[in-house]
Protein backbone atom coordinates (compact mmCIF):
# COMPACT_ATOMS: atom_id res chain seq x y z
CA UNK A 1 0.00 0.00 0.00
CA UNK A 2 0.87 3.79 -0.47
CA UNK A 3 -0.43 6.64 1.40
CA UNK A 4 -0.59 9.82 -0.53
CA UNK A 5 -1.96 12.92 1.53
CA UNK A 6 -1.82 16.36 -0.61
CA UNK A 7 -1.45 19.41 0.90
CA UNK A 8 -0.64 23.59 -0.98
CA UNK A 9 -4.54 24.38 -2.29
CA UNK A 10 -6.32 27.23 -1.52
CA UNK A 11 -8.54 30.50 -3.39
CA UNK A 12 -5.98 32.59 -5.48
CA UNK A 13 -6.65 35.04 -8.03
CA UNK A 14 -6.30 34.69 -12.06
CA UNK A 15 -2.65 34.72 -13.05
CA UNK A 16 -1.55 33.90 -9.40
CA UNK A 17 0.41 30.70 -7.89
CA UNK A 18 0.51 27.63 -6.40
CA UNK A 19 2.13 24.97 -5.14
CA UNK A 20 0.84 21.40 -4.07
CA UNK A 21 2.18 18.81 -2.24
CA UNK A 22 2.22 15.43 -1.85
CA UNK A 23 3.47 13.55 0.81
CA UNK A 24 3.85 9.60 0.42
CA UNK A 25 4.26 6.73 2.57
CA UNK A 26 4.16 3.16 2.38
CA UNK A 27 6.43 1.23 -0.14
CA UNK A 28 9.62 3.00 -1.71
CA UNK A 29 8.01 5.75 -3.71
CA UNK A 30 10.76 5.92 -6.13
CA UNK A 31 9.35 2.95 -7.20
CA UNK A 32 6.24 4.55 -8.73
CA UNK A 33 5.68 7.53 -11.56
CA UNK A 34 3.68 9.85 -9.58
CA UNK A 35 1.17 12.04 -11.38
CA UNK A 36 -1.56 14.97 -10.88
CA UNK A 37 -5.09 14.51 -12.03
CA UNK A 38 -7.80 16.95 -11.09
CA UNK A 39 -11.79 17.19 -11.55
CA UNK A 40 -13.51 20.28 -11.66
CA UNK A 41 -17.38 20.59 -10.30
CA UNK A 42 -19.56 18.18 -13.00
CA UNK A 43 -16.88 16.95 -15.03
CA UNK A 44 -14.78 13.98 -15.14
CA UNK A 45 -11.03 13.82 -13.81
CA UNK A 46 -8.64 14.27 -16.01
CA UNK A 47 -4.57 14.11 -15.96
CA UNK A 48 -2.77 17.00 -15.92
CA UNK A 49 1.23 16.18 -15.50
CA UNK A 50 3.08 13.45 -14.40
CA UNK A 51 6.96 13.07 -13.51
CA UNK A 52 8.57 9.36 -14.05
CA UNK A 53 10.60 7.52 -10.75
CA UNK A 54 13.87 9.06 -11.83
CA UNK A 55 12.57 12.45 -12.26
CA UNK A 56 13.83 12.90 -15.77
CA UNK A 57 11.07 12.86 -18.05
CA UNK A 58 7.66 14.91 -17.22
CA UNK A 59 4.27 14.91 -19.39
CA UNK A 60 1.84 17.50 -19.52
CA UNK A 61 -1.83 18.05 -20.66
CA UNK A 62 -1.77 20.97 -23.19
CA UNK A 63 -3.98 23.00 -21.29
CA UNK A 64 -1.59 23.32 -18.65
CA UNK A 65 2.04 23.44 -20.91
CA UNK A 66 4.27 26.21 -19.94
CA UNK A 67 1.91 27.24 -16.69
CA UNK A 68 2.55 23.91 -14.09
CA UNK A 69 5.65 22.00 -13.46
CA UNK A 70 5.64 18.86 -11.71
CA UNK A 71 8.85 17.81 -9.72
CA UNK A 72 9.69 15.08 -7.49
CA UNK A 73 11.95 14.76 -4.49
CA UNK A 74 13.00 10.95 -3.93
CA UNK A 75 14.44 11.92 -0.80
CA UNK A 76 11.31 13.07 0.98
CA UNK A 77 9.12 10.88 -0.39
CA UNK A 78 7.48 13.93 -2.21
CA UNK A 79 5.82 15.13 -5.38
CA UNK A 80 5.32 18.86 -6.09
CA UNK A 81 3.19 21.09 -8.62
CA UNK A 82 4.33 24.40 -8.75
CA UNK A 83 1.17 26.22 -11.01
CA UNK A 84 1.80 29.53 -12.22
CA UNK A 85 -0.77 32.08 -14.18
CA UNK A 86 -3.80 30.12 -13.08
CA UNK A 87 -6.65 30.76 -14.59
CA UNK A 88 -10.28 30.03 -13.50
CA UNK A 89 -10.61 27.15 -15.68
CA UNK A 90 -7.85 25.33 -13.14
CA UNK A 91 -10.62 25.50 -10.46
CA UNK A 92 -10.78 21.57 -9.15
CA UNK A 93 -10.31 19.11 -7.00
CA UNK A 94 -6.52 18.31 -7.56
CA UNK A 95 -5.35 14.56 -6.82
CA UNK A 96 -1.84 12.63 -6.42
CA UNK A 97 -1.66 9.44 -8.32
CA UNK A 98 1.18 6.68 -7.60
CA UNK A 99 1.52 4.54 -10.36
CA UNK A 100 4.02 1.53 -11.81
CA UNK A 101 2.69 2.19 -15.03
CA UNK A 102 3.47 5.35 -17.76
CA UNK A 103 2.16 7.64 -18.40
CA UNK A 104 0.21 7.30 -15.07
CA UNK A 105 -3.21 6.04 -15.50
CA UNK A 106 -6.37 5.93 -14.07
CA UNK A 107 -5.03 2.91 -11.81
CA UNK A 108 -2.71 3.12 -8.77
CA UNK A 109 -3.10 4.79 -5.77
CA UNK A 110 -4.72 8.47 -5.10
CA UNK A 111 -4.87 11.01 -2.57
CA UNK A 112 -8.09 12.42 -0.84
CA UNK A 113 -7.47 15.43 -3.02
CA UNK A 114 -6.92 19.28 -2.15
CA UNK A 115 -9.22 21.98 -3.96
CA UNK A 116 -7.98 24.43 -6.11
CA UNK A 117 -10.12 27.59 -6.82
CA UNK A 118 -8.92 30.54 -8.95
CA UNK A 119 -11.60 33.88 -8.84
CA UNK A 120 -11.08 35.98 -12.07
Amino acid sequence: QVQLVESGGGLVQAGGSLRLSCVTSGRTFSNYNMGWFRQAPGKEREFVACVRWGGGRTLYVDSVKGRFTISRDNAKNTVYLQMNSLKPEDTAVYYCNADQSWPNSDSGYWGQGTQVTVSS
